[in-house]
């Protein structure tokens, strides 16, 4: 199996299990496991929501375009990791 096409399964039930989440809650009628597995995949979702923004601004800067990185050298492409901290060479971006 490719690694892109388990990560973008993996993709595709985590949100599908957040939609079932958020709706149980908002129904009033999730459990305290369901609202911590929606706090968790909350979280996931937006951890992955930045890996794409600064991927995405990263290559519009490499293009040459007028695009924020965050980044103290030219070699230097940090980003969040699940931790919190900084990454500079991102395993996603070197596959």
């Amino acid at each position: 199996m490719a690694l892109m096409t388990l990560y973008d399964t993996i993709g595709r039930i985590a949100t599908e299990k957040f939609a079932s989440l958020t709706s149980k809650i908002q129904d009033d009628t999730a459990t305290t496991a369901d609202k911590l597995h929606a706090e968790m995949l909350a979280e996931i979702v937006a951890l992955a929501k930045n890996r794409i923004a600064v991927n995405e601004n990263e290559h519009a800067a490499k293009s040459g375009s007028n695009a924020w990185v965050e980044r103290t050298a030219q070699s230097h492409f940090p980003h969040i990791r699940l931790h919190g901290g900084a990454l500079e060479d991102d395993p996603l971006l070197n596959r």
